[in-house]
């Protein structure tokens, strides 16, 4: 039986410039992969050299870079000054896309194997960026085009808006896209927001490109460890396991003390996943 590989996403540090030590102690707790979430204040992506360090930083490391989370604010890193790809507002939605793409060229100098984007924002911040459907579509379209000579796939991830849901984004794939490679990137803590997390992982199964895991209590996107919160693991991982996904299990936390304190708890979460798959 083939061990499941883990991963962190760099989430974890995402208030910081992404360093060598990082990375380094990422992989000194156990875990084979890495989701660089590209903010330029964390990860510069437009600068090669920033690009060039952090393939060395991850070769030295032994860390598979599975996945980049493609930018979700403009390139100041401003936090108030959010984009989206799904925007109906050309201009808007053509600066989120030049940063994307950017992000994406991360591939031509490291092997990725999965961009993640967000087609618009929860509910709630509309404000900063519409959930537009044929905005999301002509995007993904123009983002295959770029990324599958860099054999990369694009992944939609799962967040609560009309869009982004399991089923709406199922839905865009099957009925609005002409690609059967676009995925879906399954967050379970977005899931759980929304309800019924396995309901959302079978709907999804199909699709299944990426999973991002982390824990909340049902109301707020609090990105806890997995046992933390309210999600039922045991139900949760018997679905990834019966749908068929092998893929990483990107632990997709925010700092809550110091990041090798999160790094400990993560590899003990880690271990008791894998009992619980072991026995599922």
């Amino acid at each position: 039986m083939v061990r499941r590989q883990f991963g962190v996403s760099t989430h974890l540090y995402h208030h910081q410039r992404l360093t060598r030590d990082h990375v380094l102690e990422i992989a000194a707790h156990g875990f084979e992969a890495v989701e660089v979430f590209a903010t330029r204040t964390h990860v510069d992506y437009h600068n090669p050299s920033v690009v060039a360090d952090l393939q060395q930083w991850l070769a030295e490391a032994g860390l598979e870079l599975y996945s980049v989370h493609a930018p979700i604010s403009d390139p100041s890193g401003g936090r108030g000054d959010l984009i989206s790809i799904a925007s109906a507002d050309a201009k808007a939605r053509a600066l989120a896309m030049a940063e994307v793409e950017r992000a994406l060229q991360i591939a031509r100098r490291i092997a990725v194997k999965v961009l993640v984007v967000h087609l618009g924002w929860p509910q709630g911040q509309t404000r900063f960026g519409g959930s537009n459907r044929d905005a999301a579509r002509r995007s993904i379209e123009e983002l295959f085009l770029l990324a599958e000579p860099l054999g990369v796939r694009i992944a939609a991830e799962v967040i609560p808006n009309d869009l982004s849901r399991p089923g709406s984004l199922v839905n865009l794939i099957e009925e609005d896209l002409e690609s059967a490679e676009i995925g879906i990137c399954l967050d379970f803590g977005h899931a759980h927001m929304e309800g019924d997390l396995v309901d959302a992982i079978e709907v999804a199964s199909g699709h299944l490109a990426a999973v991002h895991v982390h824990d909340n209590r049902g109301r707020a996107d609090d990105h806890l460890l997995p046992f933390e919160g309210t999600i039922d693991w045991p139900a949760a991982l018997t679905a990834v396991q019966k749908v068929g996904y092998d893929g990483p299990m990107i632990f997709e936390i925010a700092g809550r003390g110091t990041t090798r304190d999160m790094l400990v708890r993560a590899r003990t979460a880690r271990r008791r996943m894998e009992e619980m798959m072991a026995q599922g």
